[in-house]
């Protein structure tokens, strides 16, 4: 059983809060649970619960091409501006589609990651927190499917090694959902290692077999709730992020495994996510001067949604 590490990094300012009103402009149909919707109960909720003010506001910048182009060849970025409709929409698979405002949403959820990694790696912020869509762990680095068509993250984390030269950085992923874009694009840089947990056998029907030695991957059985999670992170999870120490954390933080959220068949509720997050806010200010960036993943019960990101952004702030 781990305790509470010593904080060993004085974080001073106010989290940053990214998001861009483009971000709702990406539209699926009407019923589908990945609506825009989703950033409106976030944003009521931080502001019911008086959080918001107790965060620094920025809006998303566009990704640039070549900060795409670390994560996604320029030929698959090519075929989303292709697929991209005027009116109505373009079917990518079962699951994602594109609207005429899919394309700007996402240019603007990448975009956000990399302003993040900016203002954490440059001191402006303490740490921060995305709030984007259409989300990303699932965009394998030439494929869109699960509601994701760029890796938001994995751009990020591209950015932080390529602008900030940093050796070592840890990704954290609880999403109900195995985020298997992110695994597909990291899966052979030592650089980068991923922890999560996800249900399993479900969508995307993969990570308990991981693709390489920098992958620690947790499924969890259907009906998992607080106590198998904590157990995953606690002698799984913290033994690999101590024993790699890395110089930045990020966090995919999908809150569709709310016992609330239909999505999936999970039972954790907002004092998980509030643990897990102040589990991680510990390791960043114990190997990672406290540079921490979340980005927004699943969550589809908006008021599960909306009090889960709460309950995230106050362990985030230290309030």
């Amino acid at each position: 059983m781990f305790t509470w590490l010593k904080t060993r990094w004085h974080r001073t300012g106010l989290t940053a809060y990214i998001s861009h009103p483009d971000c709702l402009k990406h539209f699926m149909g009407v019923g589908h649970p990945e609506c825009p919707e989703r950033l409106t109960a976030i944003r009521d909720q931080l502001m019911a619960s008086q959080i918001f003010d107790s965060l620094q506001e920025v809006d998303a910048p566009l990704v640039t091409p070549q900060q795409l182009a670390r994560i996604h060849p320029p030929r698959y970025v090519e075929y989303l501006e292709s697929c991209s409709p005027s009116v109505g929409s373009f079917r990518i698979d079962a699951d994602t589609a594109m609207s005429p405002g899919t394309l700007l949403a996402a240019q603007r959820a990448a975009g956000a990651v990399v302003k993040a990694v900016e203002l954490v790696c440059e001191d402006k912020a303490p740490n921060a927190f995305c709030a984007v869509r259409p989300p990303g762990h699932h965009a394998e680095s030439a494929r869109a499917m699960g509601f994701c068509f760029f890796n938001n993250l994995a751009v990020g984390v591209a950015h932080a090694l390529a602008t900030y030269k940093l050796e070592r950085i840890a990704i954290v992923d609880f999403d109900v959902h195995h985020g298997n874009g992110t695994e597909e694009i990291f899966k052979d840089d030592p650089r980068v290692m991923m922890v999560s947990t996800f249900q399993h056998p479900f969508y995307p029907y993969c990570g308990d077999e991981p693709l390489g030695p920098n992958m620690h991957n947790v499924p969890l059985k259907a009906g998992s709730g607080g106590r198998e999670f904590r157990e995953a992170v606690e002698t799984v999870w913290l033994p690999q992020l101590h024993a790699f120490q890395p110089q930045m954390l990020f966090i995919s933080a999908g809150f569709d495994a709310h016992r609330e959220d239909d999505m999936g068949s999970m039972g954790l509720v907002e004092a998980d996510y509030e643990w897990v997050t102040r589990h991680m806010v510990q390791i960043a200010d114990l190997y990672c001067q406290g540079r921490l960036v979340s980005v927004l993943e699943g969550g589809y019960d908006l008021s599960a949604l909306g009090r889960s990101v709460a309950a995230h952004l106050r362990a985030l702030s230290d309030l």
